[in-house]
C-alpha cells in the first residue's frame, strides 16, 4: 500500500503533538515534517516535498490561507487541508479558492479525521460532510459566471453530476450506476474540463443551480 508523506503546519504545539499521534497510529501515512507559522510551510515544501500538508488557518509570520495560495501556485500536486477551530463559512470559501483541497474541523472525532484524509487521497471528496451544506449554498448564491450550457453534457455525465451533488463518493456512484469507480474518475475529469470548473464542490454547486431546479 502506498504511504503518504504528510507536513503539518501548526503554531501550537500541543495541536501538532496531537496530530502527529493520530496520524502514526495509520500505515498510510507518515509524518515528514512540522513547520511553526506559514513560511515555514512554505520552505518545508519546497525541501520535503510532502504529498499532504495539514496547515493551521491561524498562524503568525503568515497564515493558512495566504501559504496556501503560494504553496498551490508553486506546487499545485501538494493536497492542502486548512485545519480550524471554526466552520465559519468566508474562510471555508476562501480556502477553497486558493485551492486547498479540504477543510478540517479540529474538534472533530479522530476516526473522521481519518476517513477524511482518506477520501481527499481517493479524490471523493473536498470538504467534511458537516460543512458541505454550508459550502454549497455559498456556491449556490454565487453566480458561476460563464457555465456552459448543461446541453454539452451527456446523459452519463449529468446522471453523474446529480449524484455529486447529493454528496456521493466516487465509489458509491460507482455501485449506483454499475460501473467502475475509474470509469467515474474519468466522467469527473470530462465534466471538470467541459464546464471549466476547478473542483468537486463546484461540480456539486453546478448540479444545484441548472439540474435540480
Amino acid at each position: 500500500m502506498e504511504n503518504y508523506r504528510i507536513l503539518i503546519a501548526d503554531d501550537h504545539p500541543h495541536a501538532r503533538l496531537a496530530i502527529t499521534e493520530m496520524l502514526e497510529g495509520d500505515s498510510l501515512f507518515s509524518i515528514v515534517g512540522q513547520a511553526t507559522n506559514g513560511k515555514e510551510a512554505i520552505e518545508f515544501c519546497e525541501e520535503l516535498f510532502p504529498d499532504i500538508l495539514l496547515i493551521d488557518i491561524n498562524m503568525p509570520i503568515l497564515n493558512g490561507l495566504e501559504a496556501t495560495k503560494i504553496i498551490k501556485g508553486k506546487f499545485p500536486h501538494i493536497k492542502v487541508i486548512i485545519l480550524s477551530v471554526s466552520d465559519h463559512i468566508e474562510d471555508l470559501f476562501t480556502a477553497i479558492q486558493y485551492g486547498a483541497q479540504g477543510y478540517l474541523l479540529k474538534n472533530m472525532d479522530p476516526d473522521d479525521w481519518l476517513q477524511y484524509l482518506r477520501s481527499i487521497i481517493e479524490g471523493s471528496n473536498t470538504v467534511a460532510k458537516d460543512l458541505a451544506g454550508k459550502l454549497l449554498y455559498q456556491f449556490r448564491e454565487r453566480d458561476l459566471q460563464n457555465a456552459p450550457s448543461i446541453s454539452s453534457l451527456t446523459p452519463r455525465e449529468k446522471e453523474i453530476l446529480l449524484l455529486v451533488s447529493k454528496g456521493l463518493t466516487n465509489k458509491q456512484i460507482a455501485n449506483q450506476l454499475f460501473i467502475s469507480e475509474n470509469t467515474v474518475k474519468n466522467h469527473m475529469k470530462n465534466l471538470l474540463e467541459k464546464l471549466n470548473l476547478e473542483n468537486r464542490v463546484q461540480l456539486a454547486s453546478y448540479a444545484l443551480k441548472y439540474i435540480t431546479k
